[in-house]
């Protein structure tokens, strides 16, 4: 149906989106076309044109900085990516711009709408009941509010005596073992905490997975901290680490979280498949949680979304003080973009998107296993959508393909010369994937214990393919 926009502006504006990125998909085109003929656009800003110049001039130079170096730039980041989807995603920030211009009344229903509409289909979706949410672009942000709220919590005279009443009584943030890198620096220096009030917790070693918590050992170093006259703050817990998508025992870490006073924290790729019918008891558990981050963008493949931190707290004064509210209808707008992108998915496309991500990881893993000196690291967890492998073999130097890999002057010495042979057939056997099928989005990583690895997430890649796919066929007419 061609329903009429009776906004003019409105119409205009994606209009003017859909026009622009066209625009600067055809001069792409052709500058590619023209193979090295193209206009190299200097670097050095010149003079301001005092009679201005019209949108396509301008565009063109926008264009010119974008692709001007097009053969040092990996195909995936070209613009023709974004599809259909992606440019809903981008008009939510010129629309955003457009209605911050409204009468204020009209301004606050507006914002205050489409905040509540998307915090209830995130909490629908992902299964937490009764969440508030707080959109931000900085991933870790959400973690620095709810940290800051944690404090306000338990802290009752914080607002008025601030350093004071934590330097009586440190405060003590729990991250594990297997936290993204940096995490905890980056919680202090927005917190304007001394690292020590960061406790590192080990993951199991003898039994279970070397990427999960050791909760055993979690609970000694509480029960150390309290007789220590410290205050157990907060725990960070993974659903899905950053390395090879491991899941904690989120059950068994809410209820030492319960008995000790502690807020719950979890983040992690796999909490996207709490969108399914059918979901690990590890990831469920994540449900319960007192917030989780995540980031629905690479997910569902949008470009320019913010991350969203889930939270369930009954008291607004203590949010708003935390950051995690805002009577500012620009903060209540950061959700503008999830707003259109999840009405233009709907929620069959939303599902769709994360089970076909699912389903690739299992399919790797399945044909994986057949495949001789093939080592899985996540065999534990059939479930995850993260899939991290490894060659194994030991070697000797006059193996064809231990001397086809390595250099002659990169013989390692006799101690530990398997391992460093394998890590090296390794990082070449991803290169090698990586160029293969660069749209897999394939990683090559170093672990402590196992060594170079290389990893597949298809949650934080396969959504982008699966658009270029279904406009490929499209394209091509096929109905494949």
């Amino acid at each position: 149906a061609d329903a009429t926009i009776a906004d003019p502006t409105l119409a205009e504006m994606g209009k003017n989106l859909k026009e622009a990125m066209k625009m600067l998909e055809d001069s792409q085109r052709r500058t590619e076309e023209e193979n090295g003929k193209k206009v190299v656009s200097g670097d050095i800003p010149g003079p301001l044109q005092g009679s201005g110049q019209d949108m396509v001039s301008i565009l063109q130079l926008v264009q010119n900085l974008m692709h001007g170096d097009e053969d040092e730039e990996p195909q995936s980041t070209r613009i023709q990516n974004i599809g259909e989807q992606g440019h809903m995603a981008l008009l939510g920030h010129s629309l955003g711009a457009y209605i911050s211009t409204l009468d204020k009344e009209k301004l606050r229903k507006l914002t205050t709408r489409i905040l509540s509409d998307t915090t209830l289909w995130l909490c629908r979706i992902f299964r937490y009941e009764n969440g508030c949410a707080y959109f931000h672009e900085e991933e870790r942000e959400g973690l620095a509010k709810i940290c800051r709220l944690a404090i306000h919590s338990r802290y009752e005279d914080f607002v008025v005596d601030g350093f004071d009443v934590l330097y009586n009584k440190k405060p003590v943030i729990y991250l594990s073992a297997a936290a993204r890198p940096g995490l905890g620096q980056y919680l202090c220096n927005q917190l304007g905490l001394p690292f020590p009030c960061l406790c590192r917790v080990p993951c199991n070693t003898m039994f279970g997975s070397q990427h999960q918590m050791d909760v055993a050992f979690l609970e000694k170093l509480i029960k150390d901290d309290i007789e220590r006259g410290r205050l157990p703050l907060l725990l960070v817990a993974n659903a899905g680490t950053v390395a090879v998508g491991h899941t904690d025992k989120i059950g068994r870490l809410k209820e030492l979280c319960d008995q000790y006073g502690i807020w719950l924290h979890v983040e992690g790729v796999n909490l996207a498949t709490l969108a399914l019918g059918y979901v690990s008891s590890s990831v469920l558990a994540a449900t319960k949680c007192d917030s989780m981050t995540m980031t629905p963008g690479p997910w569902l493949g949008l470009p320019a979304v913010p991350a969203v931190t889930l939270y369930k707290h009954d008291d607004p004064a203590l949010t708003l003080v935390a950051g995690l509210t805002s009577n500012k209808p620009a903060d209540k707008l950061r959700a503008l973009p999830l707003w259109l992108s999840l009405q233009y998915l709907g929620l069959d496309g939303i599902v769709e998107r994360i089970k076909h991500a699912c389903q690739l990881s299992q399919r790797l893993q399945e044909n994986l296993k057949k495949v001789n000196h093939i080592k899985l690291l996540v065999e534990d967890e059939l479930s995850s959508p993260v899939v991290v492998f490894r060659f194994f073999q030991e070697l000797t130097g006059s193996d064809p393909v231990f001397k086809a890999v390595l250099a002659p002057n990169m013989a390692p010495p006799t101690v530990g010369r398997e391992r460093h042979s394998c890590d090296v057939l390794n990082r070449w056997l991803g290169e090698q994937l990586k160029q293969l099928v660069p749209v897999s989005g394939l990683t090559v990583m170093d672990l402590e214990v196992e060594g170079t690895c290389v990893r597949f997430s298809p949650l934080m890649t396969a959504a982008v393919a699966c658009v270029l796919k279904s406009r490929l066929l499209r394209s091509t007419g096929s109905k494949a």
